[in-house]
């Protein structure tokens, strides 16, 4: 086991998700996440007799279902954690076993770099800072969020549901995406322009490039980007307007993250920024279901509750 991977391990292991002697715990990886998932599994046998690695080859795409045999052991474990280089958040294995009650944590496209610094985290303390920032949005009516760059967009939560990811994965069949820390919402309607200037794929780091993208009645309208511009058309093929779908308004709240990395996962945590996304939103309380799923990060934002500024966890 790579030893300088123990701590974040650790963190993992022990603070998310509470693993206790005579439970069950099933860390699922792939050939590309092995160390982390070596680590993981270092530590969750040091707690538990009752510990398993499984390790498959990288899937394809985002979202495919991992075999059978992990399937079943995701089900049956009391802790799940799974560190591979496609998402298996969005599958049915992984709903599967939070329906069954077990608590898991899913860490798609982690990396070492990643790990070691989203991870190198209180979680308790980002904890706070989620309920901090919910306070703050969950009464308003509409949501704002400007930024020099340009953008200037209204978010209306209508009957939708704030959601806060802590990375506190105490409670059976729940779950969190690792390294954690946003508060986040499927908003039912979306006007105006918003600037990514952080991070977005297929880009990672943009490092000076700014996207652009203008919004109307929660749809995508015009993207400044070809290349962004080409993979939200190639999902449209298949699915329609669906993939246009303003899906998501995103509040980073992981005040350990010092700088971004280029790293979606790890980025749109990061404290005092915003992400917002394009496509499906089935699974964060929208009704859309798409292929595509982008994330794009504002390292600038200012966020108006019902008009008034609200206070954004930031690094001290």
């Amino acid at each position: 086991m790579n030893s300088s991977l123990r701590k974040p391990a650790e963190t993992a292991v022990e603070q998310c998700m509470d693993l206790q002697p005579g439970e069950s715990c099933a860390v699922v990886t792939d050939d590309k996440r092995q160390a982390i998932g070596e680590a993981l599994y270092a530590v969750a046998s040091d707690i538990t007799d009752d510990a398993i690695l499984l390790r498959y080859p990288p899937g394809d795409q985002h979202g495919e279902e991992p075999p059978e045999p992990v399937a079943a052991a995701m089900a049956s474990a009391d802790v799940v954690l799974a560190p591979t280089t496609k998402s298996v958040t969005h599958t049915r294995a992984r709903s599967d076993a939070t329906d069954a009650g077990a608590r898991v944590a899913t860490l798609p496209g982690i990396t070492d770099a990643v790990f070691l610094m989203g991870l190198d985290a209180d979680y308790e303390a980002i904890a706070g800072h989620c309920r901090d920032v919910l306070a703050q949005v969950e009464d308003a009516d509409e949501i704002r969020v400007t930024s020099p760059q340009g953008t200037d967009i209204t978010f209306e939560p209508g009957a939708r549901e704030w959601r806060l990811d802590t990375g506190i994965v105490h409670e059976a069949g729940s779950m969190s995406n690792l390294p954690a820390g946003e508060v986040f919402l499927s908003p039912d309607n979306a006007n105006g322009t918003f600037v990514v200037d952080g991070t977005m794929m297929p880009y990672g780091a943009l490092e000076g490039r700014e996207l652009r993208f203008d919004v109307e009645d929660g749809y995508v309208t015009d993207i400044s980007d070809d290349r962004v511009r080409e993979e939200i058309e190639d999902a449209a093929e298949e699915v329609g307007d669906a993939a246009y779908n303003l899906a998501e308004l995103g509040i980073g709240t992981n005040v350990a993250v010092e700088e971004l990395v280029g790293s979606v996962l790890l980025d749109e945590k990061a404290g005092g920024t915003v992400h917002i996304a394009i496509g499906d939103d089935h699974a964060i309380g929208g009704d859309t279901d798409a292929p595509i799923h982008l994330d794009g990060i504002l390292t600038e934002p200012t966020v108006f509750a019902d008009g008034e500024e609200i206070d954004l966890p930031r690094r001290e």
